[in-house]
């Protein structure tokens, strides 16, 4: 029985036990009295009657108040020691009972403190042991971690069900890069943990190519692998590779019937996925610019022939006619070569080297070059006009040493005292300079230096200056400055794309304060992990979740208030993805209320060319799907959702499970269900509240504290504590 039912039956027994008597006295002498024994006992009642009801109800409520007070120290300060007590086993060890109420209550909260004390000593001597255990574990993820980080491919693994295990960060920004729409803003990401592959990947393909696998296994393959090319569904053209993650076969699993491959069974695969819509393009290019050249030029080359045949056909001709047809040539040759150039410039990338090259600042080659010839040939180096933002598609270590052998030249045969080094650029290329003053170098050594092979003192290389030069699709000139009174060396390279870091991009990785969350291999074993749909009978344990927040412009939605930020971050197989959010500010389109500012911190200029919400939700609901959502007093900010499900043509039609409900199932009997309450109640640190984000962050946590308080009152699955939640006092706030 609940301590209020209980309150008011006591309230009832006290009120009979006032009434009762005086009123069963009454009764028992009026039933054997005469008439005239009742009319004078009436006589003598009721002008007492009202006196003796005010001392009776004087002392009701002088018993209510007792009775309240012993109550409300007794039955509910036990209840809020149970509660905390519950606290202290479960999600805040460091929670202690406060020592307040009768001598008696207070007295029991020091000794269960004194218990909870003990208990900390011991768990904390097992946590330590456990610690030490886990160490060598822990380093090897670390390694791995580390290991998928820096890998050039981007690597992917997944279960039987298609559901991403594992992905490293090359993945991560590959897929982000190829997004458009919705997912391309803040936050929208194609791929997370739980995440199914069939939406970046076709399914069917996916399938054909594991069937391969599998029959290779059967027929004893040393190396089962299958290689696919695939597009994307913005077009981006990806050449993937798919190897079988091996596993023991279980109880009921289905193996394969060859010998060899008896013990095992497939598990999952692991995906390398590559770009390659850039290197079609280009080999597009280089056929249309050899049709080009040759299309171009066969009419050219006829007239050209036609003319000179006549010429030495008749030896006799006329100066006019000759001049015509010398003329022909003229015209036909300039023709030729202004198209040749013109190619020449339009594909000009499409015509370099198919050497592999690197994307690299330009800055950094003329540094290791520059302490290189320091080092080794104690030459001095100085830089002028370098531009530290030029970025050069090259092959680093042989431009170094190219750079390098030249130098050496310049100092053996023409005794340089020093060696200037400067970098500019025009259009396309990039120009790496070699300034010298002394003895200019003819053009005769500067040839016959690019034909020799790269020697230096003990370094040899087989490649000439001229082969460098060609790899990289460039040039090197020679010139003379006679104002300046010296020569130098121009290395023309071609130029790369500047890798720019998006906004986003920059403030996620100031916020990873520790190594990327990017595999979970637990979710080998999970069927199905995320769900095309969301069983309500599944434990909460084993559900994916969005956990999210907004900032507004104010707390009427129904009366024209906006969303001008939304955050959100993904719980998946009980472990906050804090590298798998959704952050993005909103134009809202209305003018910010002032009082709102110092809250949430944000101001109209920030919100300048931000996009609007009918951009942001539907980037949002992607970010979102096949999992449960979790906000906090979420009654709020699902009605500013609603509100826009008709006019963007989309519904949030998963559960929403409600922290601010859930703290009141679980703790009914504390003052305050404030965010801020509940994690100091749970333990948890409060960083970055009032940004939607940072409301996620700790939502998310308060979130998975709850679990397993939860699952101590028998709420274990989704559907329980969807029912828990709606007889809350608190589901009947409505916006």
């Amino acid at each position: 029985m609940k301590a209020r039912l209980r309150f008011i039956l006591a309230a009832g027994v006290l009120g009979l036990l006032m009434t009762g008597p005086f009123a069963l006295t009454a009764v028992l002498l009026l039933a054997d009295a005469k008439d005239a024994e009742r009319a004078a006992f009436a006589e003598f009642l009721l002008p007492r009657l009202p006196l003796g009801g005010l001392i009776t109800l004087f002392g009701f409520i002088a018993g209510l108040t007792l009775l309240r007070a012993l109550f409300q120290q007794y039955v509910h300060g036990l209840l809020r020691m149970a509660e905390t007590l519950r606290l202290m086993l479960g999600a805040n060890r460091n929670f202690r009972v406060a020592p307040e109420g009768p001598p008696e209550v207070r007295e029991l909260a020091r000794a269960a403190n004194d218990l909870a004390q003990q208990r900390d000593a011991l768990l904390n001597d097992v946590e330590a042991q456990i610690r030490q255990a886990k160490a060598t574990v822990e380093e090897e993820k670390n390694r791995l971690a580390a290991l998928m980080s820096e890998l050039a491919l981007g690597v992917i693994v997944c279960n039987l069900d298609g559901r991403i295990l594992l992905y490293n960060s090359r993945a991560r920004l590959q897929f982000k890069s190829l997004a458009q729409g919705p997912t391309s803003m803040s936050g929208g990401a194609l791929i997370g943990l739980g995440r199914s592959i069939f939406s970046i990947l076709e399914r069917g393909q996916i399938t054909h190519s594991l069937e391969n696998i599998q029959q290779r296994l059967r027929k004893g393959s040393a190396e089962p692998t299958a290689n696919f090319i695939t597009s994307t569904r913005t077009g981006q053209l990806l050449r993937a590779q798919m190897a079988p993650v091996l596993g023991t076969a279980a109880a009921g699993a289905q193996v394969t019937a060859d010998p060899v491959g008896a013990e095992q069974h497939v598990t999952g695969y692991v995906l390398t996925i590559e770009n390659i819509t850039r290197n079609f393009e280009r080999e597009a290019e280089r056929d249309q610019a050899l049709h080009s050249l040759t299309d171009g030029s066969r009419a050219a080359l006829g007239n050209i022939r036609a003319a000179v045949e006549t010429l030495l056909d008749s030896p006799e001709m006329e100066a006019d006619y000759r001049e015509r047809f010398t003329r022909v040539i003229a015209d036909e040759a300039a023709a030729m070569s202004a198209r040749l150039e013109a190619t020449m410039s339009r594909f000009a990338d499409s015509l370099k080297t198919r050497w592999p090259l690197e994307d690299v600042l330009a800055i950094d080659i003329v540094a290791a070059a520059a302490r290189r010839i320091e080092d080794r040939l104690k030459l001095p180096i100085k830089h002028e006009d370098q531009d530290s933002s030029l970025w050069m598609q090259v092959d680093s270590f042989a431009l170094i040493q190219a750079i390098f052998f030249l130098a050496a030249r310049l100092q053996d045969h023409y005794a340089i005292r020093e060696l200037r080094l400067r970098l500019s650029a025009e259009g396309r290329m990039v120009f790496v300079d070699l300034i010298w003053s002394g003895t200019p170098v003819s053009s005769e050594t500067l040839y016959t230096w690019e034909l020799e092979p790269m020697h230096v003192g003990d370094e040899s290389s087989p490649l000439t200056l001229r082969d460098v030069i060609n790899r990289h699709g460039g040039e090197i000139w020679y010139q003379r400055d006679k104002a300046a009174h010296n020569a130098f060396f121009r290395i023309v390279l071609p130029a790369a794309a500047v890798p720019e870091l998006q906004p986003e991009d920059q403030a996620q990785h100031l916020r990873s304060d520790s190594r990327p969350e990017y595999y979970d291999f637990d979710l080998f074993a999970t069927r199905d992990a995320a769900g095309s749909g969301i069983d309500p009978e599944r434990r909460l344990t084993d559900l994916a979740y969005s956990v999210f927040d907004t900032e507004t412009t104010g707390l009427e939605p129904s009366n024209g208030d906006e969303i001008i930020q939304m955050g959100a971050v993904r719980i998946v197989n009980n472990r906050l993805l804090r590298q798998e959010i959704f952050d993005q500010l909103v134009d809202p389109g209305i003018p910010l209320k002032p009082e709102g500012i110092p809250i949430h911190g944000i101001t109209e200029a920030m919100l300048i060319g931000q996009p609007r919400i009918d951009a942001v939700l539907p980037a949002f609901h992607e970010f979102c799907a096949e999992t449960v959502l979790v906000a906090h007093n979420a009654a709020f900010d699902m009605r500013f959702f609603q509100l826009k499900e008709d006019s963007l043509g989309l519904r949030f039609t998963q559960p929403v499970l409600d922290t601010l409900l859930l703290s009141a199932v679980i703790h009914p009997n504390q003052e305050s269900h404030r965010l801020e309450s509940i994690a100091e109640r749970l333990g948890i640190n409060v960083i970055g509240r009032h940004t939607a984000l940072g409301d996620a962050y700790v939502t998310g946590e308060v979130f998975l504290k709850m679990i397993p308080l939860l699952a101590d009152m028998g709420i274990v699955t989704l559907r329980q504590a969807l029912d828990a939640a709606q007889q809350t006092y608190f589901a009947r706030i409505k916006y």
